[in-house]
């Protein structure tokens, strides 16, 4: 029993704050000035035995043109013929806006089911607006406070029939189903060959898809790639800098791969940053890095690998991150070959933390490019999630150490016995060594770039640890013990 809610109503009367109150966590972003929310947020909301799908929405405005505002509001109209129920949301303290009447016709016309509700209610204060909210003709109004909790049971007991009726819907669209005798090429039964083949539990499923972030400086077109990907316009666009300001996470398969992408916010310098707003928006989208698995950095070709590219890279490899090098606008490209080439040195040069990674040119407005990138992606997922044999490591290792012995500080001769790989995503080693804090940060960087070429393990962050051989050792000194103990015990007889 499932059905989709969309929030709808003029900028700053709290759909934001309902909608977090609803999914039980704060995922949107919500500010006291008005018009903070810009695209449409999806989330599972949880009300009493209910769970559905909640869409947070942006300010409806009075604008139709192609201003930003009536970018939105073609966003918004759009969410509302998508929706099975719309709540409309008025500010109870304001009363009754000669826009709320616009609106309340335009919604009766677009969706079916629209549910009246007079936010900011509690108190003396807001009763006046509740008993207007009877005016707009749809119906009794629910009164409410989505900041403190109160009416959720008037919109529960609202919901519930409306929630009945789409189950019934669709049990009865599941019994006229025709049955299909196509073979789906599984019968529901292991077999020998199953059993046999290694669990990749890491490969992206529905209920686990690849976790991806878009993420760059404003305008380098991160929402318009995202748009191109979806094949539908569903993050607002446009030539203005910095629309996007929440971390919009929206799942999608991509070219048969599950994957759910996070449109951030444009990061610009933090000395640039001022604003309240820009600065919850861009911890919104370092929250979407850490979440992420894949990272795309997207640059726009103009003006590639400037200082906050090289941060926001940076950052990503910090977090241990697979990253993936985008290079948008690539169709106003002149003389490709030579800009492809002086990227490939730049990025050598000024990133060499991320060595290996792949570069790639996209265009998000024609959708050139976006194949590679896509492979990109699944082969940089692939080699975070890598595990390499401690047999392999240990020759491997006895092999480097034999070209290039590491060296002696004070005369003493710093000895490595053993290496493990002892977790993934990223991949993380551990070098058992005497003498670890005396080997030097040149010698460690030798390892790991050996590491890189010898076992694929570009476009990752590697880990290294080094640790003393004799640490944490449970049999050291227990055979001298048995030893002595054995002696004793000879001597005594022997007297």
């Amino acid at each position: 029993m499932t059905f989709t809610l969309a929030i709808v109503g003029r900028p700053n009367v709290g759909k934001s704050t309902l909608f977090n109150r609803l999914v039980g966590r704060k995922l949107a972003l919500v500010d006291d000035q008005p018009g903070v929310t810009r695209d449409l947020r999806e989330g599972q909301a949880k009300l009493g035995p209910l769970r559905f799908t909640v869409i947070d929405s942006a300010g409806l405005e009075e604008a139709t043109d192609d201003s930003l505002q009536g970018r939105m509001r073609r966003l918004t109209e759009r969410a509302v013929e998508q929706a099975d129920i719309c709540l409309f949301m008025i500010d109870a303290r304001q009363g009754v806006t000669p826009t709320d009447q616009i609106f309340a016709d335009i919604l009766r016309r677009k969706n079916a089911h629209v549910i009246l509700a007079a936010n900011k209610a509690e108190g003396r204060a807001g009763e006046s607006g509740w008993l207007e909210a009877f005016s707009l003709g749809l119906g009794e109004p629910i009164r409410m406070s989505g900041e403190h909790g109160e009416g959720m049971e008037d919109l529960l007991s609202t919901l519930m029939p409306l929630a009945d009726a789409f189950a019934a819907r669709d049990a009865e669209t599941a019994e006229e189903a025709p049955e299909t005798d196509v073979d789906l090429g599984w019968s529901g039964e292991e077999t020998e060959d199953d059993e046999d083949e290694p669990a990749e539990d890491w490969r992206p499923t529905e209920k686990r898809p690849l976790q991806i972030a878009v993420v760059g400086r404003p305008n380098a077109g991160k929402s318009t790639l995202i748009n191109r990907i979806l094949g539908e316009e569903r993050l607002l666009t446009g030539p203005e800098a910095g629309i996007t300001r929440d971390a919009i996470s929206i799942p999608t398969s991509w070219e048969g791969t599950p994957v759910r992408i996070f449109d951030t916010a444009g990061m610009r310098k933090r000395a640039k940053v001022q604003d309240k707003l820009e600065k919850l928006s861009v911890s919104d989208g370092l929250r979407a890095v850490r979440f992420a698995e894949v990272v795309v950095v997207l640059l726009d070709v103009d003006i590639p690998f400037e200082q906050q590219d090289l941060r926001i890279a940076d950052l990503a490899e910090r977090e241990g991150r697979a990253v993936v090098i985008a290079v948008n606008k690539w169709d106003l490209a002149t003389d490709r070959e030579a800009r492809l080439q002086a990227l490939k040195e730049a990025f050598e040069r000024l990133l060499p933390q991320l060595r290996g990674a792949p570069l790639v040119t996209v265009s998000a407005i024609t959708g050139r490019g976006l194949d590679r990138l896509h492979e990109a992606v699944v082969k940089a997922h692939e080699v975070w999630n890598r595990r390499v044999s401690t047999a392999q490591l240990n020759r491997w290792l006895m092999g480097m150490t034999e070209a290039h012995p590491p060296p002696a500080p004070g005369g003493r001769r710093i000895k490595m016995r053993y290496m493990t790989q002892v977790k993934t995503r990223p991949p993380a080693f551990v070098v058992m060594t005497s003498l670890p804090e005396e080997v030097p940060a040149s010698y460690e960087r030798y390892l790991v770039n050996g590491l890189r070429s010898a076992f694929d393990l570009n476009g990752t962050p590697i880990r290294l640890m080094l640790r003393d051989r004799s640490e944490k050792n449970p049999f050291k000194g227990r055979k001298v013990a048995r030893v002595t103990s054995l002696t004793k015990h000879l001597k005594g007889r022997d007297a």
